[in-house]
Parts: structure tokens; C-alpha cells; sequence
């Protein structure tokens, strides 16, 4: 099993760059980043931009999007993004994309409700025709239509592109063109699996995780910290008129279902998805400090047990703070 970090910018932009160094000095293959436009719940509106300084700052980490929302980026554009990223960094970069929600930024951008509602998979399908490696690209489709152009940079293998998915339609969409997902917390994987149907592709699969003496202790930390966290997503303001989430009912439910507890009971519950690849969430730890804490105590002790290993000491953290 592969494990990653799934990071939102909860504590900002610099705190999110100190968890990915701290995540390569504790053994993590990667870390991926949430967008969010306009919320508190996440402080990252270009996940792209912030896994450039990500990328740059570190050697061996990947450095993904989970995910860069397609409904309001021309995917040419975001096409061109992934190609320089991934050629800058020696191929660490990872491409996730989503359909988003029915939130004001349609408004603000201008791709609208149709674009939402209508327009993922025509967009899907024009970016993967951008980072093919073919020579050129041109669309000619409801949303999009454009004459033939040059793709430069262009890449020297088909970038990997993975699908955020939380309704089985999305999933029918990825599935019809062999993409992977990007499960979410709030998500049954078993269930979305199984719509996908049998394959050999990769897919992910994010969890919220918490160490503590018991799943008890760690259960009672997390409702000191989780439940003011999610309360900022009440933050949204939708196009639909539909009602906003219970943020409390929504803790509970993330605090019943994880993977949380003593490092035996994490590493239990994370190969107990079925993934290939697992997300581990840890900005709900709290502060900057108690998140850098986790990361460490995660590569210590429970990525060995991922792999069959045994729990090794915890590695010294590379983060700024600890050199000034």
C-alpha cells in the first residue's frame, strides 16, 4: 500500500509546505492538495501553484492535485500547468481533477451552472487530449471548440489523471476511459469500487486519521478539534439553494467511520479500504505543531506496518521551525 498525505491548507499556505517536507523526512510517497475558492475550510485556490513550491522544495515527494476543480478552469490552461509541472519536477507530479460543487465561484469565473451540471466529462476528455503526447490538440464540442494548436510543452508520456468522484455518475466517467479515483473521506469506498467494477488501475482513497493511547483518547481529541474545523465550510454559498451539511452530524459520522486510535488500529483501518493508495488526512490534529507531530508519529509508526514492517524511531522533522 502507498501512502500519502491529503493536505487542504487548513493553517495556510507556508504551514501546508512545512507538512510536505516534514511528509518526505517521514517516509510518505506524496502529498495531495484540496482547491477551494473563497472558504476557510481550505486556503488553497490553485492547488497547482502551491504543488510548484511543493515540488521545488523537496527532492523524492510527489506533489498532486485532489483536486484542481475542472468546472471553473479551461482545462487547456490547466493542461499546460501539468505538463510544466510534472517536466520541472522530473515526472513528481500528479494530476487529480473534480467536478466541484454548485458553488458561487461558478459565478464568480463565469463557467456557470451548464458547465457544472453539463460540462465535466467534455472538459475531462478535452484535457486528456492535451496531455496525451500528441503533437497537437483542437476541440469542437458544446462547451468547447477551438481550431488546431501546437501542445507545448509537450509531454513525453501521457500524463496519469486521476478523478475526484462522489456520485456514481461521476465514477461512470472515469471508469468509461480507465481513469482512477480520488475517494474522499465522506465517501463509501467499497461502494464506489464496486460501480467502477474489477481492474488494474490505481485508485485512492482518503482518510481521516488520529493517534491516541485508545480509539477512545483519539476519538475525544478529535471533537476538541475536528468540529470547529468543518464548521468553516458553512462557508459555501450554493447556486442550487439547496440546504447546507449538519457540520456536527458530519464530524460524528468522519470520528465513527475512521481510521483512528492506537497506530495497530490505523494501520487496521487503512488497509481495511482496499486501496492501493491511501490519503491520510492530518490537518485536524489542530495547530501547525500537532499536525507536524502527527506526520512524524504516522512515518514511525504506522507506515512500517503498512509495508509489513515494524515500527521504526521517529526520523528528525525538516521543516523550517526546526532550523531557526
Amino acid at each position: 500500500m502507498i501512502a500519502d498525505l491529503f493536505l487542504l491548507s487548513a493553517h495556510g499556505a507556508a504551514a501546508t509546505v512545512d507538512y510536505a517536507v516534514a511528509a518526505e523526512a517521514a517516509g510518505f510517497a506524496g502529498v495531495w492538495l484540496a482547491e477551494h475558492h473563497f472558504i476557510e475550510y481550505g486556503r488553497c485556490p490553485s492547488a497547482t501553484a502551491l504543488a510548484g513550491v511543493i515540488l521545488g522544495r523537496t527532492s523524492r515527494l510527489t506533489a498532486g492535485t485532489a483536486a484542481c476543480v475542472l468546472s471553473n478552469r479551461h482545462p487547456v490552461a490547466l493542461g499546460e500547468e501539468a505538463v510544466l509541472l510534472d517536466e520541472a519536477s522530473g515526472g513528481r507530479f500528479r494530476l487529480g481533477v473534480g467536478r466541484g460543487g454548485p458553488w458561487v465561484d461558478l459565478e464568480v469565473f463565469g463557467t456557470g451552472l451548464p458547465r457544472y451540471e453539463h460540462g465535466f466529462a467534455e472538459s475531462l476528455d478535452v484535457l486528456l487530449d492535451w496531455v496525451s503526447g500528441r503533437p497537437t490538440a483542437t476541440a469542437a464540442g458544446r462547451h468547447f471548440a477551438f481550431r488546431e494548436v501546437a501542445v507545448v510543452p509537450r509531454p513525453a508520456r501521457p500524463l496519469p489523471v486521476w478523478v475526484a468522484a462522489t456520485s456514481p455518475s461521476t465514477v461512470d466517467v472515469a471508469a468509461a476511459r480507465g481513469l482512477p479515483l480520488l475517494l474522499g473521506v465522506h465517501e463509501d469506498p467499497a461502494a464506489l469500487l464496486d460501480r467502477y467494477g474489477p481492474s488494474g488501475v490505481e485508485h485512492a482513497v482518503a482518510r481521516l486519521v488520529a493517534l491516541g493511547e485508545s480509539r477512545a483518547a483519539a476519538e475525544r481529541r478529535l471533537r476538541g478539534t475536528l468540529r470547529p474545523w468543518l464548521a468553516t465550510t458553512s462557508g459555501y454559498v450554493r447556486l442550487d439553494g439547496a440546504p447546507a451539511r449538519d457540520t456536527d452530524g458530519y464530524a460524528e459520522r468522519l470520528i465513527r467511520t475512521s481510521p483512528i486510535g492506537t497506530p495497530a488500529e490505523v494501520a487496521e483501518g487503512l488497509l481495511a479500504t482496499g486501496a492501493s493508495r491511501v490519503l491520510l488526512m492530518v490537518e485536524a490534529a489542530g495547530d501547525r505543531a500537532a499536525t507536524l507531530e502527527l506526520i512524524a508519529a504516522l512515518g514511525a509508526e504506522v507506515l512500517p506496518r503498512l509495508s509489513g514492517r515494524g515500527a521504526r524511531p521517529p526520523a528528525p522533522l525538516a521543516h523550517p521551525a526546526a532550523e531557526t
